[in-house]
């Protein structure tokens, strides 16, 4: 692990020991503070304990799996960027993978000037407001609930609700944008990014848990309505 001082910390979960010592080298080199995990369980620890700004993730791990440790991660709420490493790159893997909270999803092999350009990425849209949404704005009222992005929480009716970051990103960026037509095509460069690979139902699948959530009625959607081959819109 480098010492250098306020550098950006990495938390780098990967059994196979050659790779893990090259991506080492490789995000010390461009000034990140590494930290490494062999398996699982001990991924999961550190990240908790530590706290990491990002996190590259294999799926298949010793002990407790990729999308084990994912899913423990969001159910704790913490909002470290993931980017998954994995030789599993069938479409199902990559959409359960963006589903249980993943950032972005790389297949190995990969070339390390694409690794480090999406880590950058990722880093950049975790470390900013929600996509086109001021700072100032950290509770919204929206029909019977309150959307708070600070807490990543939705709470309508005495209930309370978490969502995860990928949910307020998509939220917030349909609420910027009142009464117009959003093309999945856009949500999907607007809040995964133009290097991650997820595919339209991945946008289908986060409206649905959003509708659970916010709707009163999610079968009858008041404010995030569906338009039929295109996207989506928002109505307040």
């Amino acid at each position: 692990m480098t010492n250098t001082t306020n550098a950006t910390r990495i938390l780098v979960v990967e059994d196979e020991e050659n790779l893990r010592l090259a991506l080492v080298d490789a995000l010390e080199s461009e000034g990140y503070a590494v930290i490494e995990a062999a398996d699982g369980d001990q991924g999961l620890s550190l990240a908790l304990s530590e706290g990491p700004d990002a996190i590259l993730l294999d799926l298949m791990l010793p002990g407790r799996d990729g999308f084990s440790v994912l899913r423990e991660l969001r159910r704790d709420r913490l909002d470290a960027a993931v980017l998954i490493l994995s030789a599993r790159g069938a479409e199902w893997d990559r959409i359960q993978g963006f589903e249980v909270g993943a950032d972005d999803y790389l297949v190995k092999p990969f070339s390390v000037p694409e690794l480090l350009a999406r880590l950058s990425a990722v880093l950049a849209r975790t470390r900013g407001a929600a996509p086109g949404l001021p700072e100032r704005a950290s509770r919204v009222t929206v029909g019977a609930a309150v959307v708070d992005f600070e807490a990543y929480r939705i709470e309508r009716g005495g209930e309370s609700h978490g969502i995860s970051r990928l949910e307020r990103d998509l939220l917030a960026f349909l609420i910027e944008n009142p009464g117009r037509t959003l093309p999945r095509e856009r949500l999907l460069d607007e809040v995964w990014g133009k290097q991650a690979f997820p595919t339209e139902r991945t946008v289908d699948n986060h409206v649905l848990k959003l509708r659970k959530k916010l709707e009163v009625d999610p079968k009858a959607p008041a404010h995030l309505i569906t338009v039929h081959g295109v996207g989506y819109r928002f109505e307040r």
